[in-house]
């Protein structure tokens, strides 16, 4: 697997094909890494700079390099460790500068008018990226959790921080990529249903017995479960404003099911920076807002990871995509509805290796 390094003008500087171990993840709604481990040559060295580009032709994201690291030991030697995050990371580099309230504004538009007026079109130039534009999402109409509508309040927080918590709660994935003009095209989408629920597309079913996962980790595990989130906004002691909201749009959660989360909210304001005064319903769904952000970070976790053959049944990107929904049948038996989260590439002495990421998925996962 040849890896190109691209300068910051995204030019080709240096093709690495030897190496002893490369680990390249793409992510659903997460920022993506990889790991090179190498020994340490000085044109490695010299060509791996902070701040330039790492591709390679499978994935279609972009890598930023941001830490080097040198090792050396009487039995391994001397070896160079390069390691960074993809695109979708550059939104850590913009916080909402001051306070955006939103009331009844859907999910895409909340993230469209936070990169317009922190990174396309700021009132402040110098916090422009020149290249950074809107993908074909703009126009999508027909994804539900796009449309959702929420209030929501944001003062001095990441990009990336409030745009992966919006997308964990309503099952989006984000995406930056790099298009043939060089720009950063970022991207809102959802991966389409293949389960046994649906008719629409074709069945995509991962199980030992079809001989398409050659090893498999699978781990259920309810140890960071929140169930209700007590959230408490703006105000001191007795007169501190607050609410409470559930996982479950169903059930209440009672007795050892219920477990309870404290959500510190008191950067949201009843006041905007102009001096208007927010009502106060809407001030409590800025609140909720922020619990349900919370508690989307606490759930089960149902994870299955292997290794897959990319050629037996099933070809990612042709039958199947990131954030798909499939079917999971593993050894004992058990059958579950996941999403494709994690795509990872492994490249070492042994070869070539494909390992994808499957998350428990659940209908009360789309809002």
């Amino acid at each position: 697997m040849d890896l190109y390094v691209l300068d910051e003008n995204f030019e080709t500087v240096k093709v690495i094909d030897v190496y002893e171990s490369f680990i390249w993840s793409d992510r659903y709604n997460e920022a993506g890494d990889f790991e090179l481990y190498t020994t340490a040559l000085q044109e490695y060295w010299d060509v791996c700079q902070r701040g330039y580009y790492l591709y390679f032709q499978e994935s279609e994201h972009l890598m930023i390099i941001e830490d080097r690291e040198i090792t050396s030991s009487f039995e391994d030697g001397v070896h160079l460790i390069v390691t960074g995050r993809s695109l979708e990371s550059i939104l850590e580099r913009r916080v909402v500068w001051g306070q955006v309230v939103f009331e009844g504004m859907s999910v895409k538009g909340i993230i469209i008018k936070l990169l317009n007026d922190n990174i396309i079109s700021p009132s402040d130039s110098d916090r422009k990226i020149p290249n950074f534009i809107l993908g074909d999402f703009q126009n999508e109409t027909e994804v539900r959790s796009m449309t959702a509508t929420l209030d929501a309040q944001y003062t001095g927080d990441d990009l990336y921080s409030i745009i992966k918590n919006l997308c964990q709660v309503y099952g989006l994935g984000f995406k930056i990529t790099l298009n043939s003009s060089n720009q950063f095209v970022f991207d809102l989408y959802e991966g389409k249903d293949r389960t046994y629920g649906q008719f629409e597309n074709p069945y995509i079913v991962f199980s030992p017995s079809q001989e398409n996962i050659t090893s498999s980790n699978y781990k259920d595990s309810d140890r960071t479960l929140k169930t209700v989130a007590l959230v408490l906004g703006e105000g001191e002691g007795y007169n501190r404003k607050f609410t409470s909201i559930q996982s479950s749009k169903e059930d209440v959660p009672t007795g050892l099911s219920r477990r309870e989360l404290y959500v510190d909210a008191r950067d949201i304001s009843s006041t905007t920076e102009e001096g208007d005064i927010i009502e106060s319903d809407e001030y409590y769904k800025m609140l909720q807002t922020r619990g349900s952000e919370k508690l989307a970070e606490n759930v089960v976790t149902q994870v299955m990871d292997g290794e897959v053959d990319p050629y037996v049944t099933y070809e990612y990107k042709k039958d199947y995509d990131m954030g798909d929904i499939v079917q999971i049948v593993n050894e004992l038996g058990m059958e579950m509805k996941a999403r494709v989260s994690e795509y990872i590439y492994s490249h070492d002495e042994s070869g070539l290796m494909y390992y994808p990421t499957f998350v428990n998925f659940t209908d009360s996962d789309t809002v």
